[in-house]
């Protein structure tokens, strides 16, 4: 620091703070947010922790002075410990007839309270789906009243809740549905499901979740109006509910003999502890097969991925794919499987 000037020690410092709140978010994925839910916080904010290192090393080299090697090793720390969040697929295999392709869209109730300049967002889905023609759709806050326009699909589960609060769920299927059940999120109108389906002479388990909501409204303007440690409390309050959710999850996951994909919208990121509860040792099919950034929502224009497929070991993921149909407040995604010779 001897030779540093005035101006350079102070960007040295800003730049410790931004590598310490990186290391310490490098422990997010490991610590659960019932004890800890303001570490939570940092799990939305790694891509721009890592942005923000990746400055300072290009300054530090610009200005060839040592200071770089704190941002380059805080870099490649987090890379090892976290994985990446950009993916490059250069290439994709080829979709066979019998592969089975699954997507997964917080649809947001087809815009029913207005959110999108477009009284058509229920047929440009339903276009969407036609064009795409997956073999298993889940829905997250899907509507209850069109689920017979889904013609393609002879099999379907979404049970009606007799509560105005709750949030639907619904799994359609070109393959037949042998049971579903929902699954029981206590003290929220969030909640889980499950099919069990025949596919391939085989009993598979599709899960379709959603976890606790921010309850934010994602504008600047209305986010200036409500006091900060109320809000920030709100969102502790949502980091442990969703671990509380994602620890059902996982047991109900454990309890069945049958090869499974999990879809839904986490409200999280794959940097939180909620993520990694639930996924395990299960593939993440963008990691596996996914490219660019993956984005599935924005959040005070903030890209993020949130929303997931994710599959166990049972299956080969061959395709993931994000769209950028701007239909919902989330983007959908779509993953293609084979299933492994036993």
């Amino acid at each position: 620091m001897k030779r540093l000037t005035l101006f350079h020690k102070i960007v040295f410092a800003i730049n410790t703070v931004f590598v310490f709140l990186l290391l310490i978010a490098c422990a997010v994925p490991y610590i659960s947010s019932e004890k800890f839910s303001f570490l939570s916080f940092l799990s939305l904010a790694v891509p721009f922790l890592v942005g923000s290192n990746f400055i300072f090393l290009v300054y530090w080299i610009i200005r060839k002075k040592r200071q770089l090697w704190l941002s380059l090793f805080v870099l490649v720390f987090s890379y090892f410990v976290l994985g990446t969040f950009v993916k490059l697929t250069f290439s994709e295999e080829k979709i066979l007839e019998e592969d089975l392709s699954v997507m997964s869209y917080n649809v947001r109730s087809f815009n029913k309270n207005g959110g999108l300049n477009n009284p058509r967002v229920f047929e440009d889905v339903k276009k969407l789906i036609d064009k795409e023609d997956p073999d298993i759709i889940c829905f997250q806050e899907t509507g209850y009243l069109r689920r017979k326009e889904y013609t393609k699909y002879p099999y379907k589960f979404l049970k009606y809740i007799n509560n105005p609060g709750k949030v639907l769920l619904a799994i359609f299927s070109k393959y037949p549905i042998i049971k579903a059940e929902l699954i029981h999120f206590p003290k929220t109108a969030n909640n889980g499901s499950y099919a069990d389906i025949l596919y391939m002479n085989d009993t598979i388990r599709i899960y379709n979740i959603h976890l606790e909501s921010f309850k934010i409204t994602p504008n600047p303007n209305v986010l200036q109006k409500e006091p900060t440690g109320k809000l920030f409390k709100r969102l502790e309050k949502s980091f442990q509910m969703q671990q509380q959710q994602a620890k059902i999850i996982d047991l109900h996951c454990k309890s069945t003999p049958y090869k499974k994909i999990i879809c839904g919208d986490f409200n999280n990121t794959q940097f939180s502890n909620v993520y990694q509860t639930i996924k395990g040792d299960m593939q993440d099919t963008f990691l596996a097969k996914g490219n660019g950034y993956g984005k599935t929502f924005n959040f005070l224009s903030i890209p993020l991925r949130i929303d997931f497929i994710l599959a166990d070991e049972a299956f080969e993921v061959k395709r993931h794919k994000n769209y950028n149909e701007k239909l919902s407040d989330h983007f959908p995604i779509m993953a293609s499987f084979s299933m492994k010779s036993e």
